[in-house]
């Protein structure tokens, strides 16, 4: 738990991919956050959370459905989104989002 606090808090972006391998439209998230880490490179980190095996963290963070993504900065949950988007929309938001 301190160990994902301390990475949230980070000066740069984090995007946590809150999934499961039992979910249809996680699988389908998995290559398109691979596309976004590829374009943004460095700009961002991008960690996925198990929620079965971390059921503790998905809790407290009130993740109700899976996939979801949220988007972390300094602390700050600047941006929150539940299922599948396209890699220009998650792009699209991370940059106007951190800007």
């Amino acid at each position: 738990m301190s160990s994902f606090e301390n990475i949230i808090n980070s000066e740069k972006p984090v995007l946590i991919d809150f999934s499961a391998e039992w979910c249809g439209p996680c699988k389908m998230l998995a290559p398109i956050l691979k596309q976004v880490k590829d374009s943004l490179g460095d700009r961002i980190t991008i960690i996925k959370i198990d929620v079965d095996k971390n059921q503790v963290l998905a809790s407290k963070y009130q993740v109700r459905g899976v996939p979801t993504m949220v988007l972390y900065q300094n602390g700050i949950q600047l941006w929150r989104q539940s299922g599948v988007l396209t890699k220009d929309q998650i792009i699209k938001t991370i940059i106007e989002k951190t800007n």
